[in-house]
């Protein structure tokens, strides 16, 4: 007989999913990415199973005025490639926070995730948004201060 507790594993169709509003306004990109990977990838929840998705969706708002501290924003280079051969570019992150702000968040949260199908999975329950306005207000996200 065995008296040991079992361990239970949750299915995706097991969990409610909720929605949560992230305001970006003046909080540190790592700090808010790190926060948002952890609701994505559900490890605030009781029933988190490392193998399945059961995270929540992801909301965020005003990211063209998230900050990083010291030299950062003019040391950090994120890198991307056209496809082709030498293809290579760096970009600032104070040149993409003028033009692309949206990028720069979603870079930061991506690594941040599992780095396979599942990781991906996660990543689209993400969105990102300039301004205080987004069109998910029917889904009436709950705000999170981080």
């Amino acid at each position: 007989m065995d008296t040991m507790p079992k361990t239970r594993f949750f299915k995706p169709e097991e969990v409610n999913k909720k929605w949560f509003l992230v305001d970006a306004d003046g909080k540190t990109l790592g700090r808010v990415a790190s926060h948002v990977a952890h609701l994505l990838r559900g490890k605030h929840k009781p029933e988190f199973t490392p193998n399945h998705d059961l995270g929540d969706f992801v909301v965020i708002v005003n990211v063209e005025k998230v900050k990083m501290t010291g030299k950062r924003p003019e040391l950090r280079q994120l890198f991307h490639n056209t496809g082709y051969p030498g293809g290579g570019r760096f970009e600032s992150f104070s040149d993409l926070i003028k033009t692309k702000p949206e990028m720069v968040i979603e870079h930061a949260v991506k690594g941040m995730l599992p780095h396979n199908r599942l990781g991906r999975q996660m990543f689209k329950k993400l969105k990102v948004y300039r301004g205080p306005k987004h069109p998910h207000s029917a889904q009436q996200p709950e705000k999170i201060s981080i």
